[in-house]
C-alpha cells in the first residue's frame, strides 16, 4: 500500500514538473514572439518615415527645379 502511494506521489510530482516546464516554455515563446513583432513594427515605421521623407524631398527639389527653369526662361525671353 505504501509503495502505491509513493509511486502515485512521484507520478504527480513528475506531471506537475512537466506542466510547469511547458508553461514556462510557452511563456518564453510568447515573449520572444512579442519582441520580434515589436522589432518588425519599429522597422516598418522607420522605413515608412524614411520613404515619406525621401518622397517629400524629391518633390520639393523637383518643384524648385521647375520654378528656377521657368524663371530663367522668362528672364532670357525678357532680355
Amino acid at each position: 500500500m505504501v509503495v502505491v502511494v509513493v509511486v502515485v506521489a512521484v507520478e504527480v510530482v513528475v506531471v506537475v514538473v512537466v506542466v510547469v516546464v511547458v508553461v514556462v516554455v510557452v511563456e518564453v515563446v510568447v515573449v520572444v514572439v512579442e519582441v520580434v513583432v515589436a522589432v518588425v513594427v519599429v522597422v516598418v515605421v522607420v522605413v515608412v518615415v524614411v520613404v515619406v521623407v525621401v518622397v517629400v524631398v524629391v518633390v520639393v527639389v523637383a518643384v524648385e527645379v521647375v520654378v528656377v527653369v521657368q524663371l530663367n526662361q522668362k528672364l532670357y525671353l525678357n532680355e
